[in-house]
């Protein structure tokens, strides 16, 4: 199983053979710790738990966690585990840029960008109203109901609360390892501003 925690650095693009340029993301992959192996028998289901960085503040059970790694109080994140795969890695180990292999298949997992209160123009692509022959409704929602039942149904598009929410995107392939300075470059864009936490996961290919 290929997974690690990392950090959006920010976007480039390379330049292949015939001279396309291909847009990268690059990512911030410094080393990470095995904290923990989760199993069907004790925790009711199979994950990886990896630690990242320092966690500056951490609660007394949190701290108390890490005794078994050996390891100083991190950012913790789990990766499922589905169907046989097997897991090679043993508590304390550490994982880097190196698990992953240029051309490898990811899916990666993000927190994206805040948008705040937006409308219905901005957040679900509505059609502004017309101009002309004494419109008045440009950027209003519109209708929202019928007379019966006289109430909104559930997950209905209205304005609201745009972004900050977990996003995955799937079938995103390796375009550049960097050992020494501990990068990955994944083809096309990831979720999340810069220096936000993404989570990158081998896939089946």
């Amino acid at each position: 199983m290929k997974a690690l925690i990392t950090r959006k650095l920010g976007m480039t693009s390379i330049l292949d053979e015939k001279g396309a340029a291909t847009p990268v993301t690059l990512l911030s992959a410094s080393p990470n710790v095995v904290t923990q192996l989760k199993n069907t028998d004790t925790d009711g289901y199979r994950a990886l738990q990896l630690g990242f960085e320092t966690n500056k503040r951490p609660a007394k059970p949190q701290a108390g966690h890490f005794k078994a790694s050996k390891q100083s109080p991190k950012i913790v994140r789990e990766f499922r585990i589905t169907g046989d795969e097997e897991i090679e890695k043993d508590v304390g180990d550490q994982l880097a840029a190196d698990s992953f292999e240029v051309g490898d298949i990811v899916s990666v997992t993000g927190v994206s960008k805040g948008k705040g209160f937006a409308g219905t123009i901005k957040r679900h692509n509505f059609h502004r109203g017309r101009k002309t022959h004494g419109g008045r409704s440009y950027r209003r929602p519109g209708s929202i109901g019928s007379m019966f039942p006289q109430r909104i149904f559930p997950g209905k598009k209205m304005a609201g609360q745009m972004g900050h929410e977990q996003v995955t995107t799937k079938n995103l392939s390796v375009a550049i390892i960097d050992t020494d300075l501990q990068v990955i470059g994944v083809k096309g864009a990831v979720p999340g501003p810069r220096k936000g936490i993404v989570l990158i996961k081998g896939t089946k290919s």
